[in-house]
This record gives C-alpha cells, sequence and structure tokens, in this order.
C-alpha cells in the first residue's frame, strides 16, 4: 500500500513548529505563547504603562486633595470602519479619540484607556503596528494612559481586519455640569468648526465617489479644547460631540433630554466647500454627516462671547460659530432656519447615510 504525503498544513498547529510574524494567525487567539509574544512584542512597544503589570485588572490610585468625593466618568465604545486607513486617521486613531470624547463632554479629565482588539486572521501585524503606533500618538496627545487591553483572533473571512473596543476612565470636575439634559430657553448654540469632514473622507477612501478629493477627517482628541473651554465658560450647559447622525441627530437628542426647541440658522453653519459638493453630487446632507473631531457647545447667553473667543483660539476650535438658540417652543424639536428665510424641522436620522463611519 501507498502511502501519500499529507499536504503542508495552513496555519499553526499545536504544538507550533514555525514562528508567525508577518499576519495575524488563529495561534495569536489562543492565549498561549503565541498570544504572549504578540502582546510582548507588538503591543506594549506602542501601549505600555506603569500600570501593565500582567494581570487582567489595573489598579488606579485617584489623589484625593479635598474633602469632595472623586467621581469617576466612565464610558465604553466599539469602532469599526471600513477602510482601517483614510485621509486624516485611522480605526486606532479614532479609538483613542472617539473614548477620550464620549468622558470629556461631561466636563471630566480623561485619564486612563482600556482597549480591546477583534483580530482577524490573515491581518498583516505591520499593519497592526502601525494602527497601534496610531493609537500611541493620540494617547499622548489627549494626556491619557492605556492602562489594559484584551486580544482575540477570529478565522478569515469572519471579521473585518480589525475591530477595537475601548473604555475610558476619567475624573469629574465638581465645577462642571454639563449635561444634555441642562438646556435652557435663552442659551446659544455653538459649534466648533465645519461639518461632515469625517464622513466625507471615509467615502472618499473607499473610492465610491468616482473621483478624488482632497478631504481630511477632522478626527481628534477634543480634551484639552474643552478644559480651556469650561475656564472661561464654567456654566456651560451641554456638550455634545457629533458623531453618527452628526449635528441634527445630537441636537435631536439634546432637545428631548432637555424638552426644548433649537433651533439653528442654516446661513451660520460652517461646512468646507468640497464637503458640500460631494453632498450635493451625492444627495447627502451634511446636518447629518459624522463627525470626530467637532463640539457643540451650548451657553448661557452672558458666557457665549467668552466660550466663542475660547473656541477659537484652538487649534481645532478656529473655525468656531454661533449657529443658533434654545427656545421654550415647540418642545423637543429642532428647527432649521434656511437662507430664503422660512423654517424646516431637522428630524434624527432615520438609518445610516453611510456604514461603519466611526
Amino acid at each position: 500500500m501507498t502511502i501519500s504525503p499529507l499536504p503542508p498544513m495552513e496555519g499553526p498547529v499545536c504544538p507550533l513548529p514555525l514562528h508567525h510574524d508577518q499576519t495575524v494567525v488563529m495561534g495569536h487567539g489562543s492565549g498561549g505563547r503565541m498570544t504572549h509574544e504578540l502582546i510582548q512584542n507588538t503591543f506594549l512597544p506602542h501601549l505600555s504603562s506603569p500600570w501593565n503589570t500582567g494581570n487582567d485588572f489595573a489598579a488606579l490610585t485617584l489623589s484625593q486633595e479635598s474633602n469632595v468625593p472623586a467621581v469617576l466618568i466612565v464610558s465604553t465604545d466599539s469602532h469599526i470602519v471600513s477602510p482601517l486607513f483614510f485621509p486624516g486617521g485611522d480605526i486606532g486613531r479614532l479609538a483613542v479619540c472617539g473614548t477620550v470624547n464620549d468622558i470629556s463632554m461631561s466636563g471630566a479629565t480623561p485619564l486612563y484607556l482600556t482597549a480591546g482588539f477583534i483580530l482577524e486572521e490573515g491581518l498583516p501585524i505591520s499593519m497592526l503596528e502601525k494602527i497601534l503606533a496610531s493609537m500611541k500618538i493620540a494617547a499622548n496627545e489627549a494626556g491619557i494612559q492605556v492602562v489594559a487591553g484584551d486580544t482575540k483572533v477570529v478565522e478569515k473571512g469572519k471579521g473585518d481586519g480589525i475591530f477595537i473596543t475601548t473604555t475610558g476612565v476619567g475624573l469629574k470636575d465638581p465645577r462642571y455640569h454639563p449635561a444634555g439634559q441642562s438646556a435652557v430657553p435663552g442659551d446659544v448654540v455653538l459649534i466648533s468648526g465645519a461639518l461632515g469632514d469625517h464622513a466625507m473622507a471615509v467615502l472618499s477612501a473607499r473610492g465610491d465617489l468616482g473621483f478624488e478629493t482632497n478631504i481630511q477627517s477632522d478626527v481628534a482628541p477634543l480634551n484639552s479644547m474643552i478644559h480651556e473651554l469650561l475656564s472661561v465658560a464654567p456654566h456651560t450647559h451641554v456638550l455634545r460631540d457629533p458623531t453618527r447622525g452628526g449635528l441634527a441627530t445630537s441636537l435631536n437628542e439634546i432637545a428631548a433630554q432637555s424638552k426644548v426647541n433649537i433651533t439653528i440658522f442654516e446661513k451660520d453653519i460652517p461646512v468646507h466647500t468640497p464637503v458640500q459638493a460631494v453632498c450635493e453630487m451625492l444627495g447627502f446632507d451634511p446636518l447629518y454627516a459624522a463627525n470626530e473631531g467637532k463640539l457643540i457647545v451650548i451657553v448661557p447667553p452672558d458666557e457665549a462671547d467668552a466660550a466663542l473667543a475660547s473656541l477659537r483660539s484652538h487649534p481645532y476650535g478656529r473655525e468656531a460659530r454661533m449657529i443658533g438658540e434654545v427656545l421654550p417652543n415647540p418642545k423637543n424639536r429642532v428647527l432649521l432656519k434656511t437662507r430664503i428665510g422660512s423654517s424646516r424641522i431637522l428630524d434624527m436620522l432615520a438609518g445610516e447615510m453611510l456604514p461603519r463611519i466611526c
């Protein structure tokens, strides 16, 4: 009887006879030596901190300088985007900035971040390292530490390269109390810059436009800008980053939370010319387009000028504008005053203009 030789095995076997360091393979998710090597050789060079002690937890000590109770702010978000790299950013920067910004909307100071990674078999290690390096740069800019993480690997075809889940922890400043339910009639509505850059940059990177653009994503950590804003406008009522669903959906959420009317003025809303052109060609509305580095600020009228000046003094807020006002009625509604003087209701985004934007 003739025994044919077995075909060469693809991927890792147990025990693993070969070293795999070019692409992610299933063995990287085993919890064994390959997992430890991936963590030591790929993750820790980019995301290490004094709190990475090899345990499944991080023990964080908060200094207590007064009798005021320390209030922690915690936020978790999962990040998926296609493609993984786009003009002005990538999924790594998006993951860090998204959670930093969610913590910052409470007026808290972001301190720590944990990160969970779902890797698809076949993801090049070089691409993973590029994403991790981007996360490190964003974390350094935001002044936070990545203190813990987890990694899992799924079979090829069952993921989308990489998914990242981040959890942020911040310390609440007792002087500030912005919240979605705190807008009151008479308040002024500000936006920190032009709308729709992120959504259109991602769309352009997919090649879906059929032509090239120079649109760059606005993805950025906003905590330093918010810190400066609150120092001159301490009675700021609402902070909100208009991500998925854009400005219109975010304002609807605030109007419903606060049971007020928010009226904005089309002529005052900043949109870059290339973004406006793409939206008009493809039938998108920039008021519903995702942003990753913009800030809605709702402030009392006596602090509006100081707040606007503060935003404009920061690199991420140079194009800030006053765009609207808070009114008592009709409650739970957002109205747009058009350039021709008419009014129309801005409702929430019903579906998704573009998949996997953030």
